[in-house]
């Protein structure tokens, strides 16, 4: 088994460690935080750099790798900063429902927009009364002539907001089919449609800037080959997609948790309390080996699940493990650089804090760390007689 990254994926680790050092200053990145505006720069230099959509193929802007190097390029943007690299991160969200299910057309006219960062894409699962659970649907899409009249609402909506090209919606199609969730579609609805309405959902604990709304349709007409993938199909779509975006998620907590750690070693290195530096304190290196091996092992198993979906394996239970233990790393980490730094760790101005309120997100999005728990216990146990 071989644990060394590649020369071409060290060389794309290398481009986006020297795009973040290059371009997230930390002048620039509190003034966003002041305004709570979107990194709208750094998103395009990212779409310039090929960052976004790497994991597209060449002919949709992209450049034809896989999850890995997808992963690679998020935790080097969530280890440069945890706020602004999330957003570039999660700019292409959901857009693998489109390439994996849509249609050419589909794919040739949404993919090369994401990828040059023209648009931001939005999936549109969660609703207000099912959270976690997406085997019910009260969004419906019915067949009128040759269009889908969808009516619902969305809530917690990843990229919705004004930068928004499309919304990826998870849609009843049969309402009378048993289970309900043999019924559901995914339908791509145009953000400019008439009768979408987003209303953004208020101060958020992290990941203060990226937009996350609640989306509403209402009487939204859009054509039939809006359908992407199988009619009846959406809710297996999505649980597919899930298995990859779990891998970017990890992926995001790991980086999360080694920024902290980076921001933490550097300062009790350099902090000198009671005539020596803190790291020279027995107390301090024990935190710092137990904080680097968590990072470690959340490493391993991400980097695992990502090599093996690109190896054509679906593996919920490995991806939900990935999610689970960076997130949980992410928290940790993030808490004890904290406490490493004292009042200092405090203050918005040393980034550990922001970092703390960052990771929690990855313990609650794309299912949180009890239903990961739930999937984990399936496959192990089966099927129960």
């Amino acid at each position: 088994m071989e644990f060394e990254l590649k020369k071409e994926q060290q060389s794309i680790q290398k481009a986006v460690r020297d795009y973040v050092k290059g371009e997230f200053k930390k002048d620039h990145i509190h003034e966003l935080l002041e305004k709570h505006e979107y990194p709208v720069k750094l998103w395009k230099k990212a779409g310039e750099l090929g960052f976004i959509g790497i994991h597209f193929p060449e002919e949709y802007s992209g450049q034809g790798l896989g999850v890995m190097e997808n992963i690679l390029v998020a935790e080097e943007l969530a280890r440069g900063d945890s706020t602004v690299g999330t957003c570039l991160l999660i700019a292409d969200f959901a857009s693998e429902l489109i390439l994996h299910f849509g249609s050419d057309e589909q794919k040739a006219k949404w993919l090369p927009k994401v990828a040059e960062a023209e648009v931001l894409s939005c999936g549109a699962f969660t609703e207000p009364d099912h959270g976690s659970d997406i085997t019910m649907m009260n969004t419906t899409a019915v067949k009128d002539g040759d269009e889908w009249v969808i009516n619902g609402s969305k809530i917690f909506i990843t990229n919705s907001g004004p930068l928004a090209g499309f919304y990826l919606v998870l849609c009843q199609t049969d309402p009378d089919v048993q289970p309900s969730h043999r019924g559901m579609s995914v339908i791509l609805v145009e953000a400019d449609r008439p009768g979408v309405g987003v209303t953004d959902v208020g101060h958020k604990m992290g990941i203060t800037l990226t937009y996350t709304a609640e989306v509403t349709f209402k009487d939204v007409r859009v054509p039939l080959d809006n359908l992407v993938g199988k009619e009846g199909r959406g809710f297996y779509q999505v649980l597919e997609f899930f298995d990859e975006s779990r891998i970017l998620v990890a992926a995001q907590a790991l980086g999360t948790a080694q920024g902290a750690f980076d921001r933490a070693l550097a300062y009790v290195k350099g902090r000198e309390q009671f005539g020596k530096k803190i790291a020279q304190f027995q107390v301090t290196q024990h935190k710092l080996a137990d904080m680097a091996t968590k990072i470690e092992m959340a490493r391993l198993l991400t980097y695992k699940a990502a090599w093996n979906f690109d190896q054509g394996r679906i593996d919920p239970k490995l991806t939900s493990m990935a999610k689970m233990a960076a997130a949980r790393t992410a928290v940790e980490v993030s808490d004890e650089a904290i406490q490493l730094l004292g009042g200092y760790g405090y203050m918005l101005e040393y980034e550990v804090e922001r970092c703390y309120r960052d990771a929690k997100i990855t313990e609650i999005y794309e299912g949180t760390k009890e239903i990961q728990k739930n999937t984990i216990a399936s496959y192990l146990i089966g099927k129960v007689k």
